[in-house]
């Protein structure tokens, strides 16, 4: 029984590993290479010169097409509040930047299937751009705090050729997966460990669809643990395939990834107490809502 699961598991730790190396290594050049055309700046300068509305979408999409971390996204947010952004703009970029970023889209597509990649999108996406706007109109444009957060960057000249940038974005993509590697690799490990060993009837009963609590457990469970969404995602895998529901597994990588303990101690610098708490609140509640339309929709 014992070898039969061990058997199990390394299959399935094999196969993850491998599809998620490719897929991730892949994306990232793409992403890195999309950012060698469009600068910071040149972000900036975009949502400086809109309307709250229309500033707030290109936040929202902004921060869908960058798969920026804590340390990249915080300072780029106070940079577009100097540049002039609206505030909404900035928060839907703040919200968006870390649940919509190319590479957890496509992990989800290939792990999640479309139906429910499309529903988290549409949902995560019009709810960053809602929520910007709404703090905006009840005045926590105030709640920023007086302080200045410079990121690094090189002074260098760089070559702007087609090869240069290729380069670079291959780097770039190498790179990030050498620090990575090990969060897949230990998300790959417990999703295995999961998939040949913990009986299906326990995950069922205690995360299944039949259990109307299971969503907004897992998003308490996910917002204050520090799980990037790389290594959560193989680990919802192998939870939905022992029975945990999809809505229960969305909400626990939402709330995972959208205010994980560092990023908090990192806003708490900049935020007062009262913008601090609306964040999150706004990424608990987006894990609630998208895990159970995500439930409704698998039905």
């Amino acid at each position: 029984m014992f070898w039969d699961n061990l058997t199990v598991a390394a299959k399935f730790f094999i196969e993850i590993s491998v599809e998620l190396t490719i897929l991730f290594i892949g994306i990232t050049f793409l992403v890195g290479l999309s950012q060698e055309y469009v600068p910071d700046e040149t972000i900036k300068r975009a949502l400086g010169g809109r309307n709250k509305v229309i500033g707030s979408i290109l936040g929202a999409g902004f921060g869908a097409i960058t798969p920026f971390c804590s340390c990249s996204t915080i300072p780029l947010l106070l940079g577009m509040l100097k540049a002039g952004a609206p505030f909404a703009a900035a928060m839907a970029f703040l919200f968006s930047s870390p649940l919509l970023n190319p590479v957890i889209i496509s992990l989800f597509v290939i792990l999640l299937g479309w139906k429910v990649t499309a529903l988290y999108f549409v949902v995560v996406f019009m709810s960053t751009i809602a929520i910007g706007l709404l703090l905006d109109w009840l005045g926590f444009s105030n709640q920023i705090k007086p302080v200045a957060v410079v990121r690094n960057r090189c002074d260098c000249e760089q070559d702007t050729n087609a090869k240069s940038r290729i380069q670079r974005s291959a780097v770039f993509a190498f790179s990030l997966f050498r620090q990575l590697m090990p969060y897949l690799l230990l998300g790959a490990g417990i999703g295995a460990f999961i998939h040949g060993f913990v009986p299906t009837e326990v995950i069922t009963r205690v995360a299944g669809p039949s259990n109307p609590l299971a969503v907004p457990v897992a998003a308490i469970i996910g917002v204050p643990i520090y799980i990037r969404a790389e290594t959560m995602i193989p680990i919802g895998l192998a939870l939905i395939k022992k029975g945990m529901s999809v809505g229960a597994v969305l909400a626990l990588i939402i709330g995972g990834a959208g205010a994980s303990i560092p990023e908090l101690t990192l806003l708490s610098s900049i935020f007062k107490k009262r913008l601090l708490t609306a964040f999150v609140i706004t990424v608990f509640s987006i894990a609630v809502i998208a895990g159970y339309l995500a439930n409704l929709l698998t039905l």
